[in-house]
């Protein structure tokens, strides 16, 4: 990690790091500087240029990586007899299955009017994986339902056969377990269209239009421009645009600087809570996930119930800003925003950080804490609360991301980011699909290429598609600190050459996980009740990553759990006792939280302010948010 001297003005509300050696002017693109050892001229580049060749070509998995988890895998299984017999035994047991129903096939061909028990009916059930993709009634029909069949004890047996061996360690067991997982994948029948019962029936049904519109999508996706008499679909793909579809609620840019704008929102109510709301987002992703559109923004609902909101956009870094780290984002980016806020009002601050802009957050907050301690502050913010929405700060179980974190591959990444100076955002969007690459790869190759049909887009899905780009520095450093070496948990993580730990914040927190979170996993979340002996309010929302915090109330189908009114927490919870005790409520969280908000605001209201309108810097939803 970088090593800076803190800024010593005597107005500055937070210290800020100075530009270190490492700034854009001062280096080459093609500088030899590793930021994943921290070292200069510490690797040949001739070695970063062949390792960048082998990441382009795999895209950025490592081989050694892969090759590393296979023999180890191998060779403890090879030296696992009670292993091998069990796998057999497996085998044998599938193999006795096969004469029954073979002959169950055989009797409801020949005498098609007696009803008879088909065991190929739910070929899906019959799998220790839930399987969705045989779920059409084509799938119990033969000889369909032998080919499901077989998929599935062949998915069965690897599942078994990749896991449990002993002496494999646990992150070689989840790559080799993944990677079969994934060959298995491009083998199902049902990627295969003269395989698959579904689109054999559509194709007949329809004439093969199905093929001629899937052919169509297909030449859109590859970016054809098609006559307008050749846009057959239903639901024409349409781009949810910020400031015209979503981003919409009314604002000002307050504050810009090369790396953040500072949005603050207008003021809805004619009074106002006296702490202003700051809302940090990922840096990996554009801010309006926050403010999507009306019935949706988080941002919207907060002003219309009397809270004053700002929010950071970050700007999107291009190869020029290759050098910029992990103190740049605390200083230029969050310590920058509360800068600005607590000279316009002098108040306290209720801090919001979604995903990695929370793990930014609550660095930031330890940070802040750390130098009111040591005295080094003469006006030092306040921060009232602290908000975590699927934000981890101890990353010992990071998820599946988890299987793209090691030495080797964190070096390959960092061989990828060399050259170009920065990590694309449609590079990260390959590593998520790859790993749910069932939903998000061969379903889509389904559903929109050889089914013809295409899924009703929606602002989240737009935004989704808003790709981001990494600073080759910060996303080297972020991703040793945090995932590799789990500095923050462990009390070894340093801002400007000062430890920090998270037990220094004081601050009450309000913390939120999702129950289906592949990102950041709810368990790992709830960890901060072991980093810190601040207050926290825990609650655990239905819906994944992205849909479990865009929660808006009136939302059909949405719940969270958190304990009981007077339960207190006396000592630490293992998560599950606390799922055990917590309370499930129908409907959104945003209610809940806004409530507590409120609790820990000031009982006075104040006239609501309204953004300083300058024509320099514009208005809502800023300039940064458009830079692709």
């Amino acid at each position: 990690m970088r090593k800076t001297k803190p800024a010593q003005t005597p107005d500055t509300v937070i210290q800020q790091s100075q530009p270190g050696p490492g700034t854009p002017a001062e280096n080459t693109p093609h500088s030899p500087i590793c930021y994943l050892t921290g070292k200069e001229a510490a690797v040949s580049p001739l070695d970063m240029a062949l390792q960048n060749h082998i990441a382009k070509l795999t895209g950025g998995i490592s081989p050694a990586s892969v090759s590393l988890a296979w023999m180890d895998w191998a060779m403890h299984l090879a030296t696992a007899p009670g292993k091998q017999l069990d796998l057999i035994g497996m085998w044998q047991q599938q193999a006795a299955e096969w004469p029954a129903f073979l002959r169950n096939n055989l009797a409801q061909m020949t005498t098609p009017a007696t009803p008879s028990a088909n065991p190929g009916a739910a070929p899906a059930a019959d799998s220790a994986i839930p399987d969705n993709r045989f779920s059409h009634p084509g799938w119990a029909q033969w000889p369909f339902n032998a080919m499901s069949k077989a998929f599935l004890q062949t998915q069965d047996f690897w599942q078994s056969a990749t896991t449990g061996i002993r002496g494999v360690t646990a992150h070689h067991e989840d790559v080799v377990q993944f990677m079969a997982r994934q060959l298995l994948d491009v083998t199902s029948p049902s990627n295969y269209g003269w395989l698959n019962p579904e689109i054999i029936d559509a194709t007949q049904q329809s004439g093969g239009k199905n093929l001629l519109s899937g052919w169509l999508h297909w030449l859109q996706d590859v970016g054809c421009e098609l006559p307008d008499h050749c846009n057959q679909d239903d639901h024409p793909v349409r781009t949810f645009q910020p400031g015209r579809d979503v981003a919409l609620t009314a604002g000002k840019v307050v504050f810009r600087n090369h790396l953040i704008e500072l949005i603050q929102y207008s003021p809805q109510t004619a009074t106002v809570c006296a702490e202003p709301v700051l809302i940090v987002p990922s840096w990996i992703m554009k801010y309006y996930i926050l403010d999507l559109s009306p019935h949706n923004s988080m941002v919207r609902f907060l002003v219309e119930q009397g809270h004053t909101v700002f929010m950071i956009s970050w700007r999107n870094p291009d190869k020029n800003d290759r050098d910029l780290g992990m103190d740049d984002y605390l200083s230029s980016g969050l310590f920058a925003a509360l800068n600005d806020i607590h000279h316009r009002f002098h108040r306290p601050v209720h801090a919001v950080g979604y995903c990695l802009g929370g793990t930014l957050l609550a660095i930031g907050a330890a940070a802040l804490a750390g130098q009111i301690a040591r005295q080094e502050i003469p006006h030092p913010v306040e921060i009232r609360s602290i908000t975590l929405l699927a934000a981890q700060t101890d990353f010992s179980e990071p998820g599946e991301l988890g299987l793209f974190i090691d030495e080797s591959q964190l070096a390959m990444l960092d061989a990828l980011m060399w050259k170009q100076g920065y990590l694309d955002g449609k590079q990260m969007s390959g590593s998520f699909q790859l790993l749910n690459s069932r939903d998000l790869i061969w379903s889509k190759i389904m559903r929109d290429y050889m089914l013809g049909l295409r899924t009703q887009p929606n602002d989240l899905m737009s935004w989704n598609a808003d790709t981001t780009r990494m600073p080759y520095r910060m996303h080297s450093e972020y991703l040793k600190h945090l995932f590799l070496h789990n500095d923050l948990a462990k009390g070894h993580y340093e801002v400007n050459q000062h430890a920090i730990a998270l037990r220094d914040i004081q601050a009450p927190m309000f913390v939120v996980g999702t129950a289906k979170d592949h990102v950041s996993p709810w368990r790992s979340v709830y960890k901060i009740h072991v980093l810190t002996d601040a207050k926290i309010e825990f609650v655990l929302a239905s819906g994944g990553h992205n849909a479990g915090i865009v929660s808006e109330p009136g939302h059909a189908h949405r719940s969270y759990q958190h304990l009981p009114a007077g339960h207190r927490m006396l000592s630490y919870h293992d998560p599950e006792i606390w799922l055990q005790e917590a309370e499930t409520t129908s409907g959104s969280w945003w209610n809940y939280w806004e409530q507590w908000l409120t609790q820990h605001s000031s009982a006075a209201k104040i006239k609501a302010p309204h953004p300083h309108d300058d024509p320099a810097l514009g208005a809502a939803p800023g300039k940064y948010i458009f830079e692709e």
